[in-house]
């Protein structure tokens, strides 16, 4: 299945740490244009010049995780659809120009379905798209949030637990599942 990843995914560190791990341990293709990344970039220069460079370095190293993942899109293809918010028609693009089987945002309003539908797409969110990976590959899933609470753990100071750390990432399904049956969290 390959899966565009939209940069409201790719810019939290969590949820994206995450997706991508679950991503590299071959549960599903992520795919982004070159714009998605760049839109990252943007939103972390919000916080000022240190999240710009920031965000660069870890962009750098995302493409060299995922080499295979970068999708050229043709201006042509853009000017042919229509979102409700022109500024979304190049997500679309990109998972159409990748042969995406669907793009994975927060933004469900700005991607209709049944526009998408005529395109072949379907769209998720991280947290549905994430329980339900869960639900095929528990061990896999759970040994990604565990490596991804490691490191926040880490490099915070904080000892967040599993179920919080997902909460805070905007996966409280997931993590909740996770969860459900460990008294550890």
């Amino acid at each position: 299945m390959r899966v565009v990843i939209d940069a409201c995914v790719l810019y939290p560190t969590v949820m994206r740490e995450v997706v991508v791990g679950v991503a590299e341990a071959g549960l599903f293709e992520a795919r982004w244009s070159a714009r998605l990344l760049e839109e990252w970039a943007r939103a972390a220069a919000k916080l000022g010049p240190q999240g710009e460079a920031q965000a660069r370095g870890e962009i750098a190293l995302l493409q060299a995780r995922f080499p295979a993942a970068a999708i050229p899109v043709s201006p042509g293809l853009e000017q042919r659809l229509w979102l409700p918010d022109p500024a979304d028609i190049h997500v679309l693009a990109a998972a159409i120009a990748g042969s995406a089987d669907l793009i994975l945002t927060n933004n469900a309003k700005d991607f209709p379905r049944n526009i998408l539908e005529e395109e072949g797409l379907d769209r998720r969110d991280p947290d549905e798209f994430l329980l339900a990976l869960w639900q095929d590959h528990p061990d896999i899933v759970r040994g990604v949030a565990e490596a991804v609470l490691a490191e926040a753990r880490r490099l915070s100071g904080e000892d967040f637990t599993l179920r919080g750390l997902m909460k805070k990432a905007r996966l409280p399904r997931l993590g909740k599942a996770m969860t459900r049956d460990d008294p550890r969290d």
